[in-house]
């Protein structure tokens, strides 16, 4: 039997406009203007007046130790409490509240300009076309090499491709002719190393072209005939395999290191890319204490339209509304409130990654102020949340994908944060710093007898800091140091 209840019971729910604002926090710099130009696509009731003001603006910064508290009052914005007339005019709304450059126009503007060349994939292609090949060997020359990947390798076997052949290409071809093709043209191509299937054959074919010595013809043999054996750096048993003493066994080992196990990215052409990490925050040290910007120089300066503001006054002096005017202004007023409420997420952005990463700064100050990793102080992300009475979500937003530039280098936020021990007088020690302890003694340490996880930790303990072998062994691994054995050397 069915029965009707009423159940009463609260439940949190987020806001449109609070969703939005949580996007936006989230987005890096070049990721947030790339959405701002993308909001004045889609909103005609916003414009971009930046510059019409460019000449009266000299730029903004903050001095976070007069005016924290500021942003501290103002971390909270109600809008429903916001008149739109406030959007509608040209002088009642001051630049702070919409704008976020903080650099002038006298400021050097640190772009790359890049010059077009030729693709990796064309460079070897233009190498293939001075063979005497037929048509069909042709075809199935530039199949292979369109499935070469960046670091300059066929991963995938020959059977595989000749179906592909068959079916993209209408080509029926036999295995032992495509492989020809690879071995005797694709593989000749330069960079040497191209078209290997692995990382043992692109040494191979490597070796093969070098002058022939006794080291490289040894070398030749390790990768051939040992390679597993020689990977895991079993240099005993390869020394009495080939009745060699040490000094030659370095000196092949030596040849082999000046090969290039990825000779797709030696490739250098007039379009060499260059990764540029724009910062979100830049913080200096002036007089002895620490200035903190946002990047913002590519946001425009949002405010109402016009056009827009002006139809809508029309529309609300005009006594007998049609249908059509009824609709049309209620497209303008959707219009007028979706670019309002965006005006203000932006400020609230700006609002919430100062007040962040000031106190970011303040809790790091030490470090700040001298660049010394050691002085990094154990930091997680409730540190901050309890600072600024923020949720814990919105802390990681800011520092997840966001770059800070400083004195001593440019680097990702979350990096500063890190869990904490405890050492031997009882101080509370960042993880960090005993990783860079741990970095520094594996570097100091004989690598004809590399240290042992067990022997890392003796060494740590005797420093104060007591902690167990497989922490060791994580933090090691988090360093991408591999064990011991493959550290050794001869």
């Amino acid at each position: 039997m069915l029965k009707q209840e009423l159940n009463l019971k609260l439940q949190q729910k987020l806001s449109p406009q609070q969703i939005q604002l949580m996007k936006l926090v989230q987005l890096p710099t070049v990721a947030f203007e790339q959405r701002v130009k993308e909001e004045l696509e889609e909103n005609p009731a916003l414009d971009d007046q930046s510059n019409e003001n460019d000449e009266d603006y000299d730029g903004e910064k903050d001095d976070w130790d007069d005016q924290g508290e500021e942003f501290a009052d103002d971390q909270v914005i109600d809008t429903s409490d916001i008149n739109i007339d406030e959007y509608l005019s040209d002088d009642d709304v001051p630049n702070y509240k919409t704008y976020t450059n903080n650099y002038s126009d006298d400021d050097d503007e640190k772009s790359v300009p890049y010059a077009q060349g030729i693709s990796f994939i064309d460079f070897l292609k233009s190498q293939i076309y001075t063979y005497r090949l037929t048509e069909e060997q042709f075809m199935i020359a530039e199949f292979m090499l369109g499935n070469i990947d960046d670091d300059g390798y066929i991963r995938r076997d020959i059977k595989s491709l000749v179906d592909d052949l068959a079916f993209t290409q209408n080509l029926f071809v036999h295995v032992d002719e495509v492989e020809s093709i690879l071995v005797n043209y694709i593989q000749r191509l330069d960079p040497v190393g191209v078209g290997a299937r692995n990382l043992q054959e692109c040494l191979l074919i490597q070796l093969e072209q070098k002058a022939q010595t006794e080291a490289v013809a040894l070398a030749e043999k390790l990768i051939d005939e040992s390679f597993d054996a020689f990977t895991k750096k079993h240099y005993s048993k390869i020394m009495a395999k080939y009745d060699v003493d040490e000094d030659e066994l370095r000196e092949a080992i030596s040849e082999i290191e000046k090969l290039n196990p990825k000779p797709g990215k030696s490739f250098s052409s007039g379009n060499k890319m260059v990764e540029q990490i724009t910062p979100d925050f830049t913080i200096n040290i002036v007089d002895g204490d620490l200035e903190l910007l946002l990047n913002g120089r590519n946001v425009p300066e949002l405010r109402i339209s016009n056009t827009f503001a002006e139809m809508l006054d029309t529309y609300k002096k005009t006594d007998k509304k049609s249908s059509q005017q009824k609709d049309a202004i209620m497209f303008v007023k959707q219009k007028l409130d979706s670019a309002k409420w965006f005006i203000d997420a932006v400020q609230q952005r700006r609002n919430t990654l100062l007040y962040t990463m000031e106190a970011i700064m303040k809790f790091q100050k030490e470090y700040f102020l001298t660049g010394d990793e050691t002085k990094i102080r154990p930091m997680i992300l409730k540190d901050i949340s309890d600072r600024i009475g923020m949720d814990i979500s919105t802390v990681s937003r800011v520092a997840n994908s966001k770059y800070v530039t400083t004195p001593y280098g440019t680097f990702l936020i979350k990096d500063l944060f890190s869990e904490s021990l405890t050492n031997e007088d009882g101080e509370e020690v960042s993880t960090r710093e005993i990783k860079r302890i741990l970095q520094d003694v594996i570097i100091e340490e004989d690598k004809r007898k590399p240290l042992t996880d067990e022997k890392l930790t003796e060494i740590l303990k005797e420093k104060g800091y007591p902690i167990a072998r497989r922490t060791i062994a994580k933090y090691r691994e988090q360093l991408s140091i591999p064990v011991a054995r493959l550290r050794k050397e001869i």
